[in-house]
């Protein structure tokens, strides 16, 4: 057997404690699949006395996770730091520079600085390697990269944040608000105190990035992507949802249109006999049509330290065996730039509720608007009451009233073109709620 690879993590919060705790129990099976021992000889972390449940005595310790990465008893270097620059983008490109493979989880500064790393991973012989950067257990980065690398890739989809899926699937089978399952998940350990980052779509973002650039590749852009959060979701539109026939999901869409890549990131109406629409809870799914394979769909743990180190410990049996391939799948120096699509270009079907002040006229005025678009209305449900309604919803003349417009395909730019004008005309009470939705 070859000599042990000699690993250093940067990072012993929930995910680098288990990756510790995998390496230990496993040891045997995992010295056998690799070919070689992997053995943990250096630890960085902020905080030496804490207890973090695994044994990391034999360990060498590192304040400084730069430091840990430049050792001579290290081979191979973990970053579960975190972050998009600081210690987390210094302590890799250390390693990189020295010729040291590198595992990451860090969608944030891969979204940022992936492509740069790339190049400096190549330019130094190294591996860059980042399974559990996205969905957590579920490996779809080498499925993209590896496993399909004979499609034409034309999509990739997916619930790929687990707090905002836990959240409307709590919404949706209690008739909760948004803010009472919010609270509750904090409470929980499912968000964050400050959770911006997750119910606003921006986690989401940054893996869709990750993930585009390995389907189609392009040059990793988080920036390029429309993003919209969950906290506008009300239990009315998950219970009109519902009536319909679809689920309502917060997914990353990147797919090939005849005027490029388009890329975002917004809750999505689904039909509710598409297997994404069955994933509930914090799991995490991903969706990939390919032209030889067709359709896909991967389903697991999104998050948590046990299925993200899993994905971790795959990426570093990898590395022991000496495996090593371009961690985008071609030459970063040949990733394409992709240019950015204005959502104004996409064009789909959208459920549009409106509460319509209820008098005379109304309702022909905002068909009107409709018709000057050429926006052709697949449906129109108007409820008095409805189970899950939250405020003054009692139909009374001049009052507002819930009203649905179910559309055939048309364009973003024509739907808010017309709700400029509705909304102008006066005939609705406050901004319309609109959810793109996803067919055949």
């Amino acid at each position: 057997m070859a000599e042990p690879l000699r690993v250093g993590i940067a990072g012993l919060g929930t995910v680098g404690a288990a990756v510790v705790g995998l390496l230990q129990r496993h040891a045997a099976a995992i010295a056998m699949r690799a070919g070689r021992e992997i053995r943990l000889t250096a630890v960085s972390a902020r905080d030496r006395a804490r207890d973090r449940g695994v044994d990391i005595s034999a360990a060498e310790w590192h304040d400084d996770p730069v430091a840990l990465a430049r050792s001579g008893r290290v081979d191979c270097v973990i970053e579960l730091i975190g972050g998009t620059e600081g210690r987390a983008k210094a302590a890799v490109e250390a390693a990189l520079e020295a010729g040291k493979p590198v595992v990451t989880a860090n969608k944030a500064m891969l979204a940022r600085h992936g492509a740069a790393l790339a190049a400096l991973a190549e330019a130094r012989g190294a591996a860059l390697a980042f399974e559990a950067s996205v969905a957590g257990g579920i490996p779809i980065v080498k499925t993209l990269r590896e496993s399909l690398a004979g499609n034409e890739v034309s999509r990739v989809s997916g619930i790929l944040n687990g707090t905002c899926n836990y959240i409307l699937s709590r919404m949706e089978m209690e008739g909760l608000s948004f803010a009472d399952v919010l609270a509750d998940a904090q409470r929980l350990g499912y968000a964050e105190a400050d959770p911006t980052f997750d119910v606003g779509g921006f986690d989401t973002a940054h893996k869709l990035a990750i993930l585009t650039s390995l389907a189609f590749g392009t040059q990793i852009d988080a920036d390029a992507i429309h993003v919209e959060g969950i906290s506008a979701i009300t239990p009315l539109d998950l219970a009109m949802a519902a009536e319909l026939g679809y689920r309502i999901k917060l997914l990353g869409v990147a797919e090939r249109t005849p005027s490029g890549i388009e890329q975002r990131v917004h809750p999505t109406m689904v039909p509710r006999s598409w297997p994404i629409a069955q994933v509930m809870g914090v799991t995490n799914a991903v969706n990939v049509h390919g032209d030889a394979v067709g359709e896909l769909t991967l389903v697991g743990p999104g998050a948590g330290g046990a299925a993200t180190a899993s994905s971790v410990l795959s990426d570093l049996v990898d590395v022991a065996r000496g495996a090593r391939v371009l961690p985008f799948g071609r030459p970063a120096a040949m990733l394409e730039s992709a240019e950015r699509q204005p959502m104004q270009r996409h064009e789909g079907g959208y459920y549009i509720r409106l509460s319509v002040l209820d008098r005379p006229g109304a309702a022909a005025a905002i068909a009107t608007r409709m018709a000057e678009r050429q926006i052709s209305l697949e449906s129109i449900v108007q409820r008095r009451v409805l189970a899950g309604a939250t405020g003054d919803r009692t139909g009374r003349s001049g009052q507002p009233v819930p009203v649905v417009l179910i559309t055939y395909a048309t364009t973003e730019a024509a739907i808010r073109d017309a709700l400029d004008a509705v909304l102008a005309d006066g005939h609705i009470s406050e901004p319309p709620q609109v959810i793109r939705i996803e067919r055949e």
